[in-house]
């Protein structure tokens, strides 16, 4: 017996589900390799990934010498404005502190004084006028009556002599009087010379005490850390970093020949390795540096030596972040990003963003402690007539 094959056509839906399935790839594929051609293509779109996290390094310093008592802050912490990170040795500075105070009340004393005693040397000048006059008119009477005879020569020289004593005592009175008010004459007990001498030093020694404890100017993260008890410090001598991370910024390096058209203000799109391209950062072109890269180096290139090869050079871009964006996905200085900036809008009026205006209250807030402790000296020691 002979076998027989059965042959079983294909499926026409089958086929056709295979047609339509490459169909759908090859017009994926075509959508995104226009996407992309339309994405790099774009000459409004400027792209590097020569982008880095930049961001201020203020540095913690001492404002005197002194030795490390207490630190209360280390790499990694956060603090906030005002915090004390370090402590030094305030003896020294309590006792000076203390001898100015002592300097400060006897000098509101003593000028308590000068001004009690003006009062003293007016009493003393209307004493003397009141025995001027009187002297006058006995001398008057007396040259009245020496041509009857009532009184004698001797009697009339004895009241000429008794004037001119008089008069002395009121001229003396007089001049004691004016010195005194010298002393005194347009000055309260609190602008009175010796005493603001003395109140400066209290001042002076106050901020001192004040300065043994080294405030944080800024919020931020603390960083490079090199300080550890016990340590004698210096004027200036640096002892940590604060980094404020609602500050950051990004530093784009674009080759020279992608800065035309790049203007304030326009609008960039940054993405940082760290989170990859699920975190878009939305910011704004600050400024474009002053210098390549090579002119700012510590060794800049000398392209005159002969032996010459032409680099493209690159230019650092400052992208302004938004600071909430911080907020939700923080950065840490020196991380690598990317970004694109899109320069179809230019406006040629804006030169710069409105400047930032960096200041720190720490010093305000000291002398205005100083000048408390100067007020409740001078209270201590006025009496109630002042």
């Amino acid at each position: 017996m002979t076998p027989t094959t059965s042959t079983t056509p294909p499926d026409p839906r089958t086929a056709r589900r295979k047609r339509l399935a490459w169909f759908g790839v090859l017009l994926a594929s075509t959508s995104a390799s226009a996407a992309v051609w339309a994405y790099f293509s774009n000459p409004a779109l400027r792209h590097t990934d020569d982008a880095y996290v930049g961001g201020q390094s203020v540095q913690i310093t001492s404002e005197l010498s002194g030795t490390v008592a207490r630190i209360l802050a280390d790499n990694t912490d956060r603090v906030s404005a005002a915090d004390v990170l370090v402590e030094l040795d305030s003896t020294d500075a309590r006792i000076e502190l203390a001898s100015a105070k002592a300097e400060l009340a006897q000098a509101v004393r003593s000028v308590r004084g000068l001004f009690a005693s003006d009062a003293r040397y007016d009493a003393d000048v209307r004493l003397r006028l009141a025995e001027f006059n009187k002297a006058e008119g006995d001398l008057r009477v007396r040259q009245t009556l020496i041509s009857t005879g009532a009184v004698s020569r001797e009697s009339l020289r004895h009241a000429n002599d008794a004037l001119s004593a008089a008069q002395a005592a009121l001229a003396s009175a007089q001049q004691a009087r004016a010195q005194a008010l010298a002393l005194v004459n347009n000055s309260t007990l609190a602008s009175n010379p010796p005493v603001q001498v003395a109140a400066e030093r209290v001042r002076a020694a106050a901020l001192a005490v004040e300065r043994t404890r080294i405030t944080a100017p800024v919020s931020g993260m603390v960083a490079q850390r090199s300080i550890q008890l016990g340590r004698r410090v210096g004027p200036g001598e640096k002892l940590m970093t604060v980094v404020p991370l609602d500050r950051l910024w990004i530093d784009a390096n674009f080759k020279e020949v992608q800065l035309h058209g790049v203007c304030v203000g326009q609008p960039a799109k940054v993405t940082a390795d760290i989170y990859g391209r699920s975190v878009t950062y939305h910011g704004t072109v600050r400024g474009i540096e002053a210098g390549t890269g090579a002119a700012f180096a510590l060794l800049p290139a000398q392209n005159a030596t002969g032996n010459w090869i032409k680099v493209v050079q690159r230019a650092p871009v400052r992208i302004d972040l938004d600071p909430s964006e911080l907020i939700d996905h923080p950065l840490r200085i020196g991380m690598s990003a990317e970004v694109e900036v899109d320069t179809a809008t230019c406006d040629s009026t804006a030169t710069q963003i409105t400047r930032r205006v960096e200041a720190s209250a720490i010093q305000d807030v000291r002398a205005a402690t100083a000048d408390a402790v100067v007020r409740q000296v001078i209270a201590d020691n006025v009496g109630a007539d002042r």
